[in-house]
């Protein structure tokens, strides 16, 4: 196999270190799948852009999702995932995942996780939307996220694995064969390591987390900015399902000029008994479905954006009251934290929300071992697109599936890891094509064009609209720099800007492309789904002259065929 090889304008590399393995990122899957590798024996390095503790998994809320408390099975579980994912999930593939998750909870709980306890002594169990049964383990009341986070970081510094903190990793190394060979990155600040290098291995895990800052407003944190989509693509490997971009239905509203990270109110604050209402203090979604406010979240940000759209009222509401002081501080203290940080006191008042964009269904495209269609080269979290989500993640699955996955690879990794060199010798960087970079005002742009027109409510005229002005920013960078040589001057926010306009390119192409309604894709000119000609997944590549290419593959075709060398 041979990849596009197309690179970011980037100074070239002052220094290497030789690995086994190096794992992009360091949430819960990222962590995870290095523990896993050091633990079978392999030398591994971990890169992650910010700090160990700064991805998204710290910002988790509501907790993780198995089949863990009295009366449930995986089977209940994966019914609740599959109607979620609306007839796209690879049901091989949720099936995994519930299987296999209650052990490895079980297991993250033995590298140090505590999660919180029922007065008879087991794990508290809660309910979030989709589920039919009380499996959400949580810690520290709406805390869960950092909790994991806390405990997979003390155990990699415990174990002493190696890390390289404040690193953007911009492109694949591959060599001759267009096996994986490493990546090259550029580490902020002062360091050991500083300005470009490279980390030369023969298998490098993505775990880069999402893409939310493509919109205005969204739950993620400001270093989600698509890098690892837009190297997978830029690499040759293929992504799916991107135009699945779920939308929180219940997130702070701050004004309708907010932009940046906005707080999160989990769902976990309905599954406790919270209730939609509008400014009359009418529950909405009574009679949208038959779990009101508990309905997947493609639904209930839907029933939102309705309610909203037919009072024009730029948010609905949030009421708890009824919580109390004592279960708000002691249940969701980091919630009612943030909102009284905003000047909103949820005990004596009903907190404004609207939808905003939280989580990346699709991405680069994976089998059931997280391995890509570039040999070397695996995914898991929420980079990945294992099948598992399909047209809207089931809340809570996200956690859960980045340690399932993650433990899949680390096992695929160790058992494939002496049939190839261990350090592979990567082309020459100079070789290969560049793609042209944007201005870091860019950002802000590629935001507004995603927020108006593929936001929650999409047509064809909007995405349209969206599509051609990506465009017109792509054509210029690359006028500018197959013309003059010229581009913009290489730095970490350029490069952002740059991975943003390139996810959401492919995001755009997609919508477009999908012509129905289905889980948190929302197309006002096509308000039904379309189980005849839609229920398919459609995957995305780069080619070499940076146009994108686009098919649709069946339900049921959706692992991907992977080339010969890698089917071991």
């Amino acid at each position: 196999m041979t990849s596009t090889g197309i690179r970011l304008h980037a100074p070239a590399a002052g220094w290497s270190i030789d690995a086994d393995v190096v794992v992009v990122g360091s949430g819960v899957a990222g962590l995870t799948a290095a523990l896993r590798c050091e633990a079978a024996g392999l030398t591994t390095v971990v890169v992650t852009k910010a700090r160990l503790d700064d991805g998204s998994t710290r910002w988790a809320q509501g907790g993780i999702a198995a089949a863990l408390g009295e009366g449930d099975t995986p089977e209940q579980h994966l019914d609740d995932t599959l109607v979620a994912g609306a007839g796209l999930c690879d049901e091989e593939a949720v099936r995994i995942l519930v299987t296999e998750g209650p052990d490895a909870v079980r297991r993250l709980i033995a590298t140090g996780a505590h999660f919180d306890e029922s007065t008879e002594g087991g794990l508290a169990l809660t309910r979030e939307g989709g589920h039919h049964r009380r499996r959400i383990a949580h810690a520290g009341g709406d805390a869960t996220g950092a909790e994991i986070s806390r405990a997979l970081v003390d155990a990699v510094r415990a174990r002493g694995l190696r890390t390289i903190e404040n690193a953007l990793v911009l492109d694949l190394l591959t060599d001759a064969d267009g096996r994986t060979a490493g990546v090259t990155l550029h580490v902020m600040g002062e360091g050991q390591h500083d300005g470009v290098g490279a980390v030369h291995a023969p298998a490098v895990v993505l775990a880069t987390g999402g893409m939310g800052q493509v919109f205005s407003a969204t739950t993620n944190p400001a270093v989600s900015t698509g890098d690892g989509v837009a190297l997978a693509l830029r690499a040759g490997a293929e992504v799916s399902d991107l135009e699945f971009v779920q939308f929180h239905p219940t997130v702070l509203f701050l004004g309708p000029e907010a932009e940046g990270q906005q707080p999160l109110v989990s769902e976990a604050v309905r599954g406790e008994g919270a209730h939609l209402v509008d400014a009359e203090g009418v529950r909405f979604m009574r009679g949208q479905h038959e779990l009101a406010e508990l309905a997947p979240r493609d639904i209930v940000a839907k029933g939102i954006m309705r309610r909203m759209r037919e009072q024009d009222a730029e948010h609905m509401y949030l009421d708890a009251r009824h919580f109390g002081a004592e279960m708000w501080e002691h249940r969701f203290p980091t919630i009612l934290a943030a909102c009284r940080a905003h000047g909103i006191d949820p005990v004596t008042e009903p907190v404004p929300v609207a939808p905003a964009a939280h989580y990346a269904s699709g991405g680069v495209r994976t089998d059931s071992h997280g391995r890509t269609t570039v040999p070397g080269l695996y995914a898991c979290g929420e980079v990945a697109c294992t099948g598992v989500h399909g047209a809207n993640r089931l809340a809570s699955n996200s956690l859960l599936e980045g340690l399932v996955y993650a433990e899949r690879i680390a096992t695929d990794i160790a058992r494939t890891g002496t049939l190839h060199p261990r350090v592979p010798q990567p082309l020459p960087t100079g070789e290969r094509p560049e793609h042209p970079l944007l201005p870091p005002e860019a950002r802000f742009t590629i935001q507004r064009i995603m927020t108006r027109g593929a936001g929650v409510l999409r047509s064809e005229a909007s995405l349209s609209e969206a599509a051609h002005r990506l465009h017109e920013l792509h054509a210029d960078a690359r006028d500018a720099l197959d013309e003059n040589g010229k581009t913009a001057e290489p730095g970490v926010d350029t490069w952002e800007a740059t991975n943003l306009l390139c996810v959401a390119r492919v995001l755009v192409a997609a919508a477009l492309r999908r012509e129905e309604t289905r889980g948190c894709h929302w197309r006002e000119d096509r308000p039904e789904r379309d189980d005849t000609h839609w229920r398919r997944h459609i995957v995305v590549r780069l080619n070499p002259d940076r146009s994108l290419a686009a098919h649709t593959t069946g339900t049921t075709d959706f692992p991907p065929t992977l080339p010969q060398s890698q089917e071991q």
